[in-house]
């Protein structure tokens, strides 16, 4: 037993230093091993691989084709000074993990704004330069391929390969006046609604909070009500003791009066009772 035990021992202890100093690389992933801060390797490939326990610690990034799309079209302007609306996309993916790491901190949000703003001045730049003609039909593949570029070369300044860049839809100036004046009516209902279910919101947190401190209030003051109640109780109950210890015959007398005159407040009460019973003990004789 005692060798088993010894040999489970190890075992989970080897189990344990396995666990602590083993890790796998995904083949849609790459991996930096860091070592009190500061990289030390760089794993883009798949497979098992080791690290010292608790002085090496491991951050993963995707390898994979990411896309960043544009939530709302952006607004530029021709060379003919007039407006259009253009909804675009970016495919990328990171090809220098240890640059991308260095260059935006691992960060795929700082990432996307910086292809964003490279891919928005380009934009801006090519559609200045032409009319609305070029940018809906004429020269868009065009377009697209300096954008590419442009992004591109860019990108790679911090780890990054831009593989396309699409324009998804150029509205011409009529449409674009009709989907902005649908999207503020749209935008304006939102926060319609917003603004009254929060005030209706609020408006529940206050009718809540007063029946919260009304029932609060009843509590206290019903607390309050029994014990000054049970405190008069206490001093009537300590004077009837007081009366009844200095004259008894008093004090009987006296509660036979009170039973009388509850007994008889109404003139409509009826009671029969055997003459000779006790209850009408002062009536007969009120003694003393």
């Amino acid at each position: 037993m005692k060798h088993l035990n010894t040999i489970l021992s190890g075992l989970i202890a080897v189990f344990i230093l396995v666990s602590l100093t083993a890790f796998t690389v995904d083949q849609r992933q790459n991996a930096i091993i860091f070592q009190l801060g500061e990289i030390v390797d760089v794993k883009t490939q798949p497979g098992l691989y080791f690290k010292i326990p608790f002085l090496q610690n491991i951050r993963y990034f995707d390898s994979r084709v990411l896309t960043m799309d544009t939530l709302e079209p952006e607004r530029f302007i021709t060379s003919e000074k007039k407006n259009v609306l253009v909804d675009s996309f970016v495919k990328w993916r990171i090809i220098d993990v240890k640059k991308y790491y260095v260059s935006v901190g691992g960060d795929e949000i700082r990432a996307k704004t910086r292809l964003f703003q490279t891919v928005n001045d380009s934009l801006r730049a090519e559609f200045g330069k032409r009319t609305v003609h070029d940018v809906v039909s004429g020269q868009r593949d065009q377009i697209m391929e300096i954008l590419r570029q442009k992004a591109d070369q860019d990108a790679r300044k911090i780890g990054v390969q831009v593989l396309d860049v699409r324009l998804k839809r150029v509205d011409l100036p009529q449409e674009v006046s009709e989907s902005v004046y649908q999207r503020m009516e749209a935008e304006r209902k939102r926060v319609a609604n917003e603004l009254r279910s929060t005030g209706a919101g609020e408006a529940e947190k206050i009718r809540a909070d007063a029946d919260r401190q009304r029932e609060v209030i009843l509590a206290e003051a019903y607390r309050d009500a029994q014990r000054t109640k049970g405190e008069g109780d206490a001093k009537a109950t300590a004077i009837y003791s007081d009366a009844y210890s200095r004259n008894p015959e008093f004090y009987a007398f006296y509660r036979s009066m009170e039973a009388y005159r509850q007994t008889f407040k109404n003139k409509s009460d009826v009671m029969v009772l055997d003459p000779s019973s006790e209850f009408f003990k002062y009536l007969k004789s009120p003694g003393k």
